[in-house]
């Protein structure tokens, strides 16, 4: 198949969506496709006679790397130029279109809020993972958190704060700050005391202008995919200072992780019972990854949905399929087959 592989995108993390979708290309070029990795903010940099043509020419090499820190997105809209309007790159559409299916290897608001599926619905291009709806709710934690507690599930009590507030109300300390439709915990902060708290919201102020304000739930921190229906093992993951931010969850050896994790046989049965208890909530599709923290009974609580979850070397998806005997090119290559099947 000719597969375009679009990642970058105008977030907070595309170096990490970059990264996975270089990984992602090379896999499915090994698997015998004819996959191309694209910059969705910039566009394809080469020239072509037609869209088809693409795919025969030689690939644009991918600038791919984690910094410590999120990209600056302001100086990356300037670097672009003034004559092209919006958060796509002008040719994006038309390549897309040109390809049997597009891999979608983005995170964050320019992939996983469902904008680019509704869009590529609208003019019948094929792509992986989850549709539009489904896309839109897991990236909204406050509609996320109502959902899941109407379905039976344990979240994390909660407010938004809006920037505009005249008083920004809290819930009381330890608490967790963050972005309403952040990802990869950009922004996010673990507040321990009160004069810490403006702050949090200023830093999380500077992605969004509403913020979700919840209880921080001590506990072990658990991670559980799905993929095709079934829920993959377990993952563990242990930042060796601080909270899982976005240094920890993308700098080597600044985190452990244990998959399968150590846990008692109920404890697992019931993390991945909730995991696919809210990919049926969520009306997720094809795969995604749960967040969830065990606290010291034993009660789960679940964080937050994946929708396009990592697929870099330190990502969680492709060792807990690992774990599951899913190498990284056959996990990428399921993710397509699987999505296909939505278009039969």
């Amino acid at each position: 198949m000719n597969i375009i592989v679009l990642c970058g995108g105008l977030s907070a993390e595309r170096d990490v969506s970059l990264a996975s979708g270089k990984m992602a290309a090379g896999a499915l070029c090994r698997l015998g496709h004819k996959a191309v990795a694209v910059d969705m903010f910039f566009g394809y940099p080469g020239t072509y006679s037609s869209p088809e043509e693409i795919f025969s020419l030689p690939v644009p090499e991918l600038t791919a790397a984690i910094g410590t820190d999120a990209p600056d997105l302001e100086a990356l809209r300037a670097s672009r130029g003034a004559d092209i309007r919006g958060r796509i790159g002008k040719n994006i559409p038309e390549i897309c279109a040109a390809a049997d299916i597009v891999f979608l290897a983005l995170h964050g608001s320019d992939g996983e809020d469902g904008k680019i599926q509704a869009l590529f619905d609208l003019y019948e291009i094929k792509y992986t993972g989850t549709p539009p709806l489904g896309s839109a709710i897991s990236l909204d934690k406050d509609i996320t958190k109502k959902l899941l507690a109407a379905g039976g599930i344990n979240v994390p009590n909660g407010i938004v704060v809006s920037k505009s507030d005249s008083e920004h109300k809290n819930v009381g300390f330890p608490c967790v700050v963050k972005p309403k439709s952040g990802g990869s915990s950009v922004g996010t902060s673990v507040v321990e005391r009160e004069e810490d708290y403006l702050p949090a919201l200023e830093l999380a102020f500077k992605y969004e202008d509403s913020v979700i304000v919840e209880q921080f739930i001590r506990g072990r921190e658990c991670d559980v995919g799905v993929l095709n229906g079934k829920a993959l093992p377990v993952v563990e993951i242990c930042p060796k200072s601080g909270f899982f931010d976005y240094k920890n969850k993308y700098m080597d050896g600044m985190t452990d992780e244990y998959c399968p994790a150590d846990l008692p046989e109920d404890i697992t049965a019931e993390l991945q019972a909730a995991a696919l208890r809210v990919f049926d909530i969520l009306r997720l599709g094809v795969y995604a990854r749960m967040d969830f923290i065990v606290d010291s009974t034993g009660k789960i609580w679940c964080l937050e949905a994946n929708t396009l979850p990592g697929l870099t070397p330190s990502s969680l998806l492709p060792k807990e399929a690992a774990a599951a005997g899913i190498g990284y090119d056959e996990l990428c290559g399921l993710i397509v087959e699987r999505s296909m099947e939505k278009y039969l």
